[in-house]
């Protein structure tokens, strides 16, 4: 049995090697659509692989609210090497429900294991055959798969009249990965599609949806949590993060305005305006992340404070596109170039708010709905 990890995630010194190679490599690694194998490692090595891996393997099993912290302070450098670091660490989460053969399979060795993920929607066809499940089929947006050791994917099983969803871990050579990751923004998580012909996947290497609801006497409080509770956090946390760079890469230019006579020139009432409306947003964004996260940490998981986690992801996500918009706007056509980083931030905030995890809409009929049952607010 493997001892406890000691790489806590925003420990002091533990992320700056990742922040410092993301910064340098960020331009790379959107030319490539992927991550280097350099920041994968540095990611696995900054302990975001293992942050939610049972500590009887030698995970942190820690919290949600150090993830939020570290996954945002490295979206400040890269957006899309936040990206797959969160994910890297909520599918360790995920993982962590498959039956105790099938942990031991995956981090009886090591729980510095990248696990990369296509589970909404389901798609493809699972069998079931004698021993286990024969499984094939085509998968999108599998973020960080280049890197992963390990894929979860979800498929529909049961005759047409009693349809349930299961989960399914293969290991990454089981997997035809298709180079198809060609967005806007977070071009670099190289979320690519892939496919998967005829993989048997034995019985224990399985789990259905209802068993993310089972929590099992001792866990640690991460794996005893609704899964709608943490869901939208870990792809908020990437675009607080760009939105926060987006804010620095403004303000510097403005502070670093000269007239002809070198002198520093006064920000315009607009600009000051801007500033502070923008400021203000991210800022506001940040607080409810963060009391989201804690309400994850902390509080009891009720049908309100599940709607509360969901309302609060979706709508601090849109106020940070709204903020690093206003940014975009008022730096005007300088900031459109390719190579400006103001540009870069507005991209990937608005394709992780794209996620269907933030969609407002249904985070305004999920929160309406539990305030009816529970009789109102607070």
């Amino acid at each position: 049995m493997a001892a406890p990890s000691e790489k806590e995630l925003g420990a002091p010194g533990s992320l700056e090697p990742l922040v410092a190679l993301a910064d340098r490599t960020a331009t790379d690694v959107e030319r490539l659509n992927r991550l280097t194998p350099e920041l994968a490692e540095a990611v696995t090595d900054a302990g975001f692989a293992r942050h939610f891996v049972p500590r009887r393997w030698g995970g942190t099993a820690g919290t949600f609210t150090s993830a939020l912290g570290a996954v945002s302070a490295v979206g400040e450098s890269c957006t899309s090497t936040a990206w797959c670091a969160a994910l890297y660490a909520a599918h360790g989460r995920l993982a962590s429900y498959l039956p105790e053969a099938a942990q031991r399979e995956l981090w009886g060795q090591t729980p510095d294991v990248r696990i990369a993920a296509a589970v909404v929607p389901p798609a493809g066809r699972a069998t079931e055959v004698e021993g286990g499940w024969r499984l094939t089929g085509r998968w999108s947006y599998a973020s960080g798969v280049d890197h992963a050791h390990w894929v979860l994917l979800s498929s529909q099983t049961g005759a047409a009249d009693v349809r349930a969803v299961r989960v399914f871990a293969l290991p990454r050579e089981d997997v035809q990965v298709l180079d198809t990751w060609r967005n806007c923004g977070l071009k670099g998580t190289g979320s690519h599609s892939l496919t998967v012909e005829g993989a048997f996947v034995p019985a224990h290497r399985t789990l259905s949806l209802p068993d993310l609801d089972r929590v099992q006497a001792g866990s640690a409080r991460c794996h005893a949590v609704p899964y709608q509770l943490v869901a939208g956090l870990q792809f908020a946390a990437p675009a607080l993060g760009a939105a926060r760079a987006g804010l620095r890469t403004w303000a510097a230019g403005l502070i670093a305005r000269r007239g002809p006579d070198g002198n520093p020139v006064p920000p315009s009432a607009g600009a000051r305006r801007t500033l502070a409306q923008a400021s203000a947003e991210i800022h506001a964004a940040g607080l409810m992340l963060e009391a989201a996260a804690l309400r994850a940490d902390t509080s009891v998981a009720t049908p309100l404070t599940v709607a509360e986690n969901v309302r609060d992801a979706s709508v601090a996500v849109r106020q940070c596109v709204t903020a690093v918009g206003r940014l975009l706007e008022a730096a005007g056509a300088r900031a459109q170039a390719e190579c400006d980083p103001l540009q870069r931030r507005w991209r990937d905030v608005n394709s992780a708010a794209a996620h269907g995890a933030l969609g407002f809409e249904g985070a305004a009929a999920h929160y309406a709905q539990a305030l009816l049952v529970t009789g109102g607010p607070a």
